[in-house]
């Protein structure tokens, strides 16, 4: 699959912009702060209506302006597509056209145009707290399976609900009554979610493994494991049986979350570790370990995206390279010799071999 082309208008620093691309490298360079990383944005949005940084609509669309609109022709599933948002300040929805017919979910675009980002952040991402690596997680599998990104949009809506009810409720005791509603409600969305992150981080383990082990030379043993709510014996159980277990925890956490005002536990709360030869990298890796991990799974998203849409995927390097020693550098590069690739880079004559250089400053492209 590749973007072919990107017509944007209001969205972040941009103010009307067409650009047309390679179906290889395309390097974007500039200095800081001139719009690169808001272009990779862009194209990340465009195929999946998700942002790996702003966390409302508006902070997209252009100071002044009303709204935003990005549009794309692309060539995937061995045909020409085009992609189309509208994005809205205020409680307006979004809007999202597929070959010109409006669509009611971003599920209905999927597989059109995937994207993997890799950014300096997630090099160390291993190393941080637990959100971070949900986020991860949820960006890719919402791509992977859209009825999963229905799911955690579910969950997300009916956590803010019974938290704002353990918040208000020593005001309005009443609102207690309807509180065991919402914990079912959590506990069979929350169940679904535990299943899709058990067989993903399963697949992207043994994925991330191999490229692990291409990179240290078979040194050090790779695993992967999913931590969950201590109820669940077993990630991959039934869904009925997800459920059950998710229950009994939340029952033995009710006073706490009554005295706390805030919801305790469930899949909210979900994270990874990677372990080297049965050493944590999270508590006792070298940053040279970790770096080579956090590469090795990105490779692996890709992989897994690759194989799940028989295509690969576009790959969005936002200044990482120049985070990376010569060694690293050249195995990110030795993996990245198909698919459409974007890097964007401040040094404008470091990586111009790679193929072509877009140069961008305040929103605009210099000829």
């Amino acid at each position: 699959m590749k973007l072919e082309s990107l017509q944007l208008q209001d969205f972040r620093n941009y103010g009307e912009i067409s650009l047309t691309f390679e179906p290889g490298v395309n390097l974007i360079v500039g200095d800081n702060a001139q719009g690169k990383t808001n272009l990779l944005e862009a194209i990340g949005y465009l195929g999946s209506g998700k942002s790996f940084r702003a966390q409302k609509t508006g902070e997209l669309i252009r100071f002044g302006a009303d709204f935003a609109q990005l549009t794309g022709q692309v060539e995937a599933q061995n045909r020409q597509q085009s992609l189309r948002w509208v994005l809205f300040n205020g409680s307006r929805p979004r809007q999202i056209w597929r070959n010109g017919v409006k669509k009611k979910t971003a599920g209905e675009i999927a597989g059109v145009l995937p994207s993997v980002l890799f950014c300096p952040e997630d090099l160390m991402v291993l190393k941080t707290g637990a959100a971070p690596r949900r986020r991860f997680a949820d960006l890719a599998l919402c791509q992977l399976r859209p009825n999963y990104d229905a799911a955690l949009t579910e969950y997300n809506r009916i956590l803010e609900q019974k938290n704002r009810i353990l918040k208000d409720h020593h005001e309005n005791p009443a609102l207690l009554a309807i509180l065991p509603e919402y914990d079912a409600r959590l506990c069979q969305v929350g169940a679904l979610l535990i299943s899709y992150r058990a067989r993903f981080f399963q697949s992207l383990g043994a994925a991330a493994g191999a490229y692990h082990g291409q990179f240290s030379g078979g040194a050090e043993d790779f695993s992967l494991e999913y931590k969950t709510v201590s109820s669940v014996t077993d990630p991959f159980a039934p869904v009925d049986t997800l459920r059950s277990q998710l229950q009994d925890h939340l029952q033995s956490h009710h006073r706490a979350e009554l005295e706390s005002g805030q919801c305790l536990t469930g899949p909210h709360k979900d994270d990874f570790d990677i372990s080297l030869s049965g050493i944590s990298l999270k508590s006792f890796g070298s940053q040279g370990q970790t770096r080579t991990a956090a590469i090795s799974l990105k490779l692996a998203q890709r992989a897994l995206m690759a194989k799940e849409f028989g295509e690969e995927p576009v790959l969005l390097l936002d200044d990482v390279l120049s985070e990376l020693d010569p060694g690293r550098q050249d195995f990110v590069l030795n993996q990245i010799e198909s698919g459409q690739v974007f890097i964007t880079c401040c040094e404008p004559g470091r990586f111009t071999k790679l193929g072509k250089t877009i140069e961008i400053k305040k929103g605009n492209v210099i000829a």
